[in-house]
């Protein structure tokens, strides 16, 4: 499968609790960290919600 390269861009100050454990969920904890993990249905829909605070490229 795909690999996604998850970077987080803006911080989650103010964010609902349901975002935030959505970051934690995807494997990052703090600002600018990058995560890779597998393209699926449950990262997509993770992604999703989140999607105003990070930036993601699929990978090879």
């Amino acid at each position: 499968m795909a690999k996604l390269r998850i970077t987080q861009i803006i911080s989650s100050n103010g964010e609902t609790k349901r975002q935030k454990d959505n970051l934690r969920c995807l494997g990052i904890r703090r600002m600018h960290q990058t995560v890779e993990v597998e393209q699926n249905p449950i990262t997509m829909g993770q992604l999703a919600k989140i999607a105003h605070l990070v930036k993601y490229e699929v990978i090879d």
